[in-house]
């Protein structure tokens, strides 16, 4: 399931998504409530699904489009504005059930742009996430992030950094 990110400078519109959200079975990554709160969040997950109130998304989305699908709630008035065509819109007042499924076709879509990894590479790349999830007692999205991280930044595959820490590890 892709990480959610809900933005808006509105506390009680971040709250009611979150709960909105949380209710049908979806898991918030995080709240942010400004523009550079929501951009080192992106930074630090790299890919999901950013749900945007009440602000025009259209200089993050050019920035990030390439990893986060983006949905934009807003007044008729807000959604003119926004000129990106990366951005999925819908106007407010809408129901619950229209952004449920508006997320639900984002996850759909986020899915599909995911490489997929088969075979031995999968149980590679999940057995080294069960180990990081032993060592540092964390969470499985937090082992697939700090795996992700240190392959980007050493340049290298997911799954050639998964046989390494298996070679190298202890346990």
């Amino acid at each position: 399931m892709p990480r959610i990110i809900i933005a808006g400078p509105s506390e009680a519109s971040r709250t009611q998504l979150n709960r909105l959200l949380t209710a049908s079975g979806f898991g918030v990554f995080r709240l942010c409530g400004s523009e550079g709160e929501l951009r080192r969040t992106l930074t630090e997950c790299e890919d999901g699904i950013v749900l945007v109130c009440a602000m025009n998304p259209d200089d993050i989305a050019a920035d990030f489009g390439d990893s986060f699908q983006f949905l934009m709630i807003g007044r008729p008035e807000s959604i003119s504005a926004c000129e990106s065509t990366q951005v999925f819109k819908l106007a407010y007042p809408c129901a619950g059930s229209t952004v449920i499924g508006a997320i639900e076709m984002l996850s759909q879509l986020h899915y599909m742009r995911l490489p997929h990894r088969r075979g031995h590479d999968k149980t590679l790349v999940e057995d080294a996430k069960r180990l990081l999830m032993r060592r540092y007692q964390i969470d499985e999205p937090e082992a697939h992030r700090r795996m992700q991280q240190y392959a980007m930044r050493h340049n290298m595959k997911m799954t050639d950094y998964a046989a390494e820490l298996l070679n190298g590890s202890d346990s």
